[in-house]
């Protein structure tokens, strides 16, 4: 599936009536599992891409090259459209086009952009947001930066993220009127945590609207489609699923376990699916003259 179309599958996602719960996903085995599954869009997360590329906690560490390289490979893996979480861009607004213009090239179906003052500043515990002004010109720049009108851009506000220094939930409805106003796609919030505070960023914002959290009171998909929810994350359980699989299976063989005593390991038709081997049989017959 060409990049564009990808794009326009996300695309109908937020013109759709229903809000849909996307597979996160952070490598090539991963994406094709989602696609196989019947996933309608993948999330590529910033906490995951940094697990995935360094082993390192979601710090802002990685570097815009490694985030588009793993993009770049798992596009070549899948035909599975993913939303990239960019953070903070990877600097100010002229860094921030530049991202634009690398995942969109490594083949994201779209991105976020957030508000969030990042790398986190010395001797400052508590997360930060950068002026609502600069937010306003990064999400401008990231439009800006677009080569294909198909690419989704959405506009992320760190308000109501928790903490003491959070800023108000009235922050909140000034960022995402602000943001509704700059052309963006759509508008992502991770703090929300009500119906009341989804309801007012509803009645003040006109844009398709995506939740990063919807535990408690927000799981209920009938409720956030009716305020325009279009897209509500469930966390990034595959990952931390895969890491307990693995070090179960280390231990297991640390501790003299035969391999052929394992459990819970992949079937080979599974693992041949993940790698679409019948695909390359197929190839390596009609290229390489080998038999199927």
């Amino acid at each position: 599936m060409a990049f564009q179309q990808r794009r326009a599958a996300l695309r109908a996602i937020l013109n759709g009536s229903t809000c849909i719960r996307p597979g996160s996903v952070y490598d090539p085995v991963s994406v094709r599992i989602a696609e196989d599954l019947g996933f309608e869009l993948g999330m590529f997360g910033g906490s995951v891409a940094s697990l995935a590329v360094l082993g390192d906690p979601d710090i802002t560490l990685i570097t815009l090259t490694e985030l588009a390289e793993q993009m770049r490979r798992m596009s070549r893996a899948a035909a599975l459209p993913v939303l990239v979480d960019a953070d903070h861009g990877y600097g100010n607004a002229l860094n921030v086009r530049r991202t634009v213009q690398e995942l969109e090239t490594a083949g994201a179906a779209g991105l976020t952009i957030e508000d969030t003052l990042l790398p986190q500043a010395f001797g400052v515990s508590e997360p930060q947001l950068i002026p609502l002004e600069e937010g306003v010109g990064k999400m401008r720049a990231a439009l800006d930066g677009r080569s294909d009108p198909a690419l989704v851009i959405m506009g992320r506000t760190g308000t109501r993220g928790g903490g003491p220094s959070a800023a108000s939930f009235e922050e909140c409805l000034v960022r995402a009127k602000a943001y509704d106003a700059t052309g963006v796609d759509a508008l992502f919030f991770t703090g929300l945590t009500t119906r009341r505070e989804v309801e007012a960023v509803a009645a003040v914002t006109t844009l398709p609207i995506v939740l990063g959290n919807t535990q408690g009171e927000l799981d209920d998909a009938a409720f956030l489609s009716s305020q325009r929810v279009k897209i509500a994350l469930q966390g990034h359980t595959p990952f931390a699923a895969a890491t307990q699989a693995v070090y179960e299976t280390l231990k297991a063989l640390r501790e003299g376990t035969s391999p052929k005593n394992l459990k819970g390991l992949a079937s080979t038709e599974l693992t041949g699916r993940a790698m679409r081997e019948a695909d390359v049989k197929a190839r390596s017959a009609e290229f390489l003259g080998l038999k199927k």
